[in-house]
């Protein structure tokens, strides 16, 4: 007997812009008799563009989504990855039939519960109690079993004070408590979370987390999660989906699948250091280009905090130099100009003898411990000493890198932006 429970098939969801159906009476008629009666391809769709927001389009037809396909076994933790825009929103709202494809088919064993938005389901005017029922019904359980769960529910969400309050007047906090335990314990098969528990703090996101964690491993329940915490996705999740532009662009392990959108969801602007001439040194070497990779030697653009980060710089030999002596150092520094961190290659015991036969040159870093955030990176390249006299070149703002939060003490806690621990500089003479 297969275990498959989620299957999506050519699923494609398109959207107007500006205007609910086609402008006019008679265009909603001709549709209907096409697409309905004669069962023919809607002639409006056949103009539609991708989803991409940072260009200018032509059609007021926009795809959100466009033939996804993919198959989910019983069990999985699926983390759902992607740029804003990317159309996780409207797949998670495609499989708990919030709205329904434009084209394509959904294939569902099993009841969902869904976490969308701070509040989903909930009436605003019903007490929590109320509401805890009313979902339990939404799904299909009777009330004694909504009533053997209630305790639990409410012990879990930490509102027990005002269970008996109309949600209306709860906070967003407590409002996705509430809506999280009522979805993490009632019986359904599948569980679909949406980036909701960003609401909460630190603490009840830990708690989340923890209890997906167990519904997946400990109970055989199907999670679908979206989340722009990476850290989150690859420690709760065994498989990853990511989208661009509406469409599947890699499905495969959680560990695989982040490091894909890594690697290809932030495209920075080409730098070109060739021509760059506020530069200081004798440039008998020359930092021609700048690669950020990962434990896989893949090129990125983000990394997480708290993970291996290599650096990989493009040099232009134009001189002899003793490259037993290359000293190299690199400083990153945050929006504000304040220099945040900094490694030097004769400490990390670098060894650049490679450069005899390569043009790049690579400072490995096991541990990247620096808060989230945007940084700019600046290079020395020295013979020797960090003396401005012995600058071979020395580039500032060489490249940037983003940076997300990570869980670098293991406590299930991702750090935050904001705080820096700078450490010392190596650029003064």
């Amino acid at each position: 007997m297969s275990n498959k429970i989620i299957k999506v098939e050519n699923l494609s969801k398109a959207y107007q812009i500006g205007q609910i159906g086609t402008g006019t009476i008679s265009k909603d008629l001709e549709r209907f008799w096409v697409t309905k009666v004669l069962g023919k391809e809607d002639p409006f769709l056949r103009i539609g563009e991708t989803n991409d927001r940072s260009v200018k389009g032509e059609s007021n037809i926009v795809w959100s989504l466009r033939d996804i396909n993919f198959e989910i076994n019983q069990g999985d933790a699926v983390g759902i990855i992607g740029k804003n825009g990317a159309g996780k929103s409207t797949l998670l709202k495609l499989l708990s039939r919030v709205t329904s494809p434009t084209t394509g088919e959904i294939k569902v064993k099993g009841r969902i519960a869904s976490l969308l938005e701070v509040g989903t389901g909930f009436h605003p005017e019903l007490t929590g109690r109320e509401n805890v029922y009313l979902n339990g019904a939404i799904l299909g359980m009777r009330k004694k079993e909504i009533t053997r769960k209630l305790d639990e529910i409410i012990d879990f969400s930490g509102v027990e004070r005002y269970i008996d309050t109309p949600v209306k007047r709860y906070s967003s906090g407590m409002y996705v408590r509430l809506a999280f335990a009522v979805a993490a314990h009632l019986e359904s098969e599948i569980l679909i979370v949406d980036e909701v528990l960003a609401v909460g703090d630190a603490e009840f996101q830990k708690k989340c987390l923890g209890k997906m964690s167990d519904i997946s491993k400990g109970q055989g329940r199907t999670v679908l999660f979206v989340s722009h915490n990476m850290a989150a996705v690859k420690s709760l999740c065994n498989s990853g989906i990511v989208l661009e532009n509406g469409k599947v662009v890699y499905q495969g392990e959680s560990d695989d699948a982040v490091n894909f959108y890594l690697s290809n969801s932030s495209k920075t602007k080409d730098i070109s250091l060739q021509n760059r001439l506020d530069r200081l040194g004798n440039l008998k070497l020359k930092v021609v280009g700048v690669d950020f990779l990962n434990d896989k030697n893949q090129s990125v653009t983000q990394v997480i905090s708290g993970e291996l980060l290599k650096v990989r710089l493009h040099i232009e030999k134009r001189s002899f130099v003793d490259l037993s002596k290359l000293f190299v150092g690199i400083a990153f520094f945050d929006n504000q100009e304040n220099r945040v961190l900094s490694f030097f290659s004769d400490e990390m015991a670098s060894d650049f003898t490679n450069l005899e036969k390569s043009n790049y040159i690579e400072l490995n870093i096991p541990k990247f411990f620096i808060r989230a955030g945007g940084y700019d990176l600046t290079i020395q390249l020295s013979d020797g000493s960090t003396r401005a006299d012995s600058f071979i070149d020395v580039v500032e703002k060489a490249a940037e890198i983003f940076v997300l939060p990570g869980d670098i003490w293991q406590t299930g806690k991702t750090n935050r932006a904001g705080t820096y621990a700078v450490l010392p500089g190596f650029f003064e003479s």
